[in-house]
């Protein structure tokens, strides 16, 4: 139990710090006074750190096991938080801000494929379905952090102050949480009766990559981590150039998104307990499909925002399915789920950039057909997230 809580914690705290960030990114380009490009040049740091971070976590937990590596990137998050801040407000420079995000990223990335694994052997343990309320206490998690972040503004309170709050709560609740996870030997002893020597953890580390089924479990992360991501960064862009209507109205569009991802992340467990992890990925393919077709062609809004719901509660379990059935075996879920999180936040750094450079060329709504296509690429995969032979979660008939 204490186990379980301490890996929702570190969920929600990722979710608050993330969103703590991010909410204060109009006061770091006016604080150090830079461009849209340099502002990019900055989240490019993060976002390159989060991808090496996310590649090497498999190397790092078979080599010393989870709960020693999250020791190490739990506490090099705090401080890449805490420099990027400085570098921001008192300090003044770009340079030391962007260091600071790199190795926030960095630790950030290889945390992320650590609890994602822990969140699957706690899944095991507990015999339920429990990764995609893990998914929703991140979601809680960026709309608390959001939050924060406007009462901050709002009251003018400097980013070294508020980050620097964030990076010291940050450091000391995730350490008490810590003392609650498991030796991921001892995980591993429990599931397969013993443990394999590091040589062999470390081979199968790399073995993961000449495996179809990661490459199937991939695509079903990337069709929909684009159909998560082209709404995070484009669906406010959508409904203004698209649809013609103002920037509050995409805000409450977002908002809507937002929240049914949020909702089914919730109540995704149950549903995949009853029905299991492939009929459950197949019917919200199709929702999410339906969803998204029906935004791009809606002649009025409230067909629209009919829509964008659907293709938010659509969307909503392909990451952390995808991410549950990637580490169905305990023997290599380090690997496994490094692999998949990878293809994952390949789709999340380059989707951006990519849409938006076809949506230049053909427009915003025309562009979102190829986030249909990938969509339906997902539901096609789906069939790679059964649960392997001995697995106990996401079989369905509970």
């Amino acid at each position: 139990m204490h186990w379980r809580t301490a890996i929702f914690t570190l969920f929600l705290l990722c979710g608050l710090t993330f969103a703590s960030w991010a909410s204060r990114l109009p006061a770091v380009k006016q604080n150090l006074g830079i461009d849209d490009f340099e502002v990019g040049v900055l989240l490019f740091a993060m976002g390159a750190g989060s991808l090496i971070g996310v590649m090497s976590a498999n190397v790092i937990v078979a080599r010393w096991g989870a709960r020693r590596g999250l020791s190490v990137t739990l506490v090099g998050v705090a401080i890449g938080l805490f420099v990027a801040a400085l570098g921001v407000d008192a300090l003044g420079s770009y340079p030391v801000a962007v260091v600071g995000l790199a190795l926030m990223g960095l630790s950030f990335g290889a945390t992320d494929v650590m609890i994602n694994v822990e969140a699957a052997s706690v899944e095991q343990a507990f015999g339920r379905t429990l990764m995609p309320l893990f998914h929703a206490f991140f979601s809680l998690g960026t709309v608390a952090g959001a939050g924060i972040g406007v009462a901050m503004a709002a009251w003018g309170v400097g980013v070294t102050w508020h980050l620097g709050v964030v990076a010291a709560v940050w450091s000391v609740i995730t350490g008490v949480a810590l003392r609650f996870v498991p030796a991921s030997e001892r995980i591993v002893e429990k599931a397969v009766g013993a443990v394999p020597p590091r040589r062999e953890r470390m081979h199968a580390a790399l073995e993961v990559w000449r495996d179809p089924r990661t490459y199937a479990i991939g695509a079903i992360i990337l069709g929909m981590a684009f159909a998560e991501g082209s709404a995070n960064d484009w669906l406010t862009i959508a409904v203004v150039d698209g649809h013609g209507e103002t920037e509050a109205t995409g805000a409450i569009f977002l908002t809507v998104f937002s929240v049914s991802m949020t909702v089914f992340r919730a109540i995704g467990g149950p549903l995949v307990d009853r029905i299991g992890r492939v009929w459950t990925l197949r019917a919200l393919s199709i929702a999410a499909g339906i969803g998204l077709v029906i935004f791009i062609l809606a002649p009025n809004l409230p067909i629209a925002f009919v829509g964008v719901a659907l293709w938010g509660a659509g969307a909503s379990l392909g990451f952390p399915l995808g991410m549950s059935a990637a580490a169905d075996d305990p023997t290599k879920a380090a690997a496994s789920v490094s692999a998949a999180a990878t293809i994952g936040y390949v789709a999340f750094l380059c989707g951006p950039p990519v849409l938006g450079w076809i949506s230049h060329q053909i427009g915003i709504l025309n562009t979102l057909w190829i986030i249909v296509a990938l969509i339906a690429m997902s539901g096609l995969a789906s069939g790679a997230a059964k649960p392997i032979a001995g697995s106990k979660v996401g079989t369905g008939h509970r």
